[in-house]
């Protein structure tokens, strides 16, 4: 079950004592190929995880960075079909870092869900999140990824209430992505203070791992929240770097993973900056 895979990486790091970095880039941004060459090399730069979109026209939780990667994404012709061989590409040459598709309803409808979770499982995805797919109508979709052994990933927001927090919770596996504010990605920053109150209630009603996106650009962020969660995601500052690359005609790759590799030692170090102040 390719769920065992996430489950082997959170326990790994909690036994080093370390929060987990999960890089978000978009499946064909700026191409297939430059696309792929950082998604092989995410690993080496510092991924515990790996977050892949795939794109979509109207991708209503995004702000205007990934927005923009997704319509890169789909002039140069990525599909879900086409995001799928990228992550066949990339098992070719790993087969242990855990990697999470994330993006929405309408193309895994038109799909179907048990075939969908069964092509995802033979791909090599560990665990799916779809931003607009409620608790109450995921039935159908978490039955056909439970069959086929891939994590179902929800969400949690600041205004999810105790109540709502046990029915988001109630099937969910790998981990809980807890979104650090209100809005789009992109837009607002994460405050630690904050997010820490909110991590722990979250963890303690999942019984689960919590990572934290949204509002996450820079080094000194990214340490503040691998102190009070389990795993700390960042994408709009790296969807950033591959548009700033493009209208500068710099190398996309290198740009990219030099930002992957600032913001995972960042996470990296993190717990060991709280213990020496």
């Amino acid at each position: 079950m390719t769920t065992a895979r996430i489950d082997a990486r959170f326990a790994a790091l909690k036994a080093e004592g370390r929060a987990a970095f999960i890089p978000y880039v978009m499946a064909g941004d700026p191409d297939r190929e430059t696309a792929l060459a950082i998604l092989k090399r995410l690993p080496a730069a510092g991924a515990d995880l790996i977050e892949l979109g795939f794109p979509f026209s109207d991708p209503m939780a995004e702000g205007p960075p990934i927005q923009r990667a997704a319509q890169r994404a789909l002039a140069k012709g990525m599909t879900l079909h086409g995001t799928l061989d990228l992550v066949r590409a990339f098992r070719q040459g790993d087969q242990t870092t855990p990697l999470i598709l994330m993006g929405y309803m309408n193309p895994l409808v038109t799909w179907g869900f048990e075939a969908f979770a069964r092509d995802c499982a033979e791909a090599g995805v560990d665990g799916l999140i779809v931003v607009d797919c409620p608790p109450e109508e995921a039935e159908p979709l978490a039955d056909a990824l439970d069959a086929a052994g891939v994590s179902l990933i929800r969400l949690a927001t600041p205004t999810t209430d105790d109540a709502r927090l046990q029915v988001v919770v109630r099937r969910t596996s790998g981990f809980v992505y807890y979104v650090s504010v209100a809005g789009v990605t992109g837009v607002k920053e994460a405050d630690a203070a904050a997010v820490a109150p909110q991590v722990e209630r979250v963890r303690k009603a999942s019984g689960m791992p919590v990572a934290v996106g949204f509002g996450i650009k820079t080094p000194e962020r990214a340490t503040q929240i691998a102190q009070v969660a389990d795993a700390v995601v960042v994408g709009s500052a790296l969807v950033d770097e591959v548009a700033e690359a493009v209208e500068m005609n710099e190398d996309v790759t290198s740009r990219v993973l030099s930002k992957v590799e600032s913001l995972a030692k960042a996470v990296r170090l993190a717990r060991r900056s709280r213990e020496a102040v």
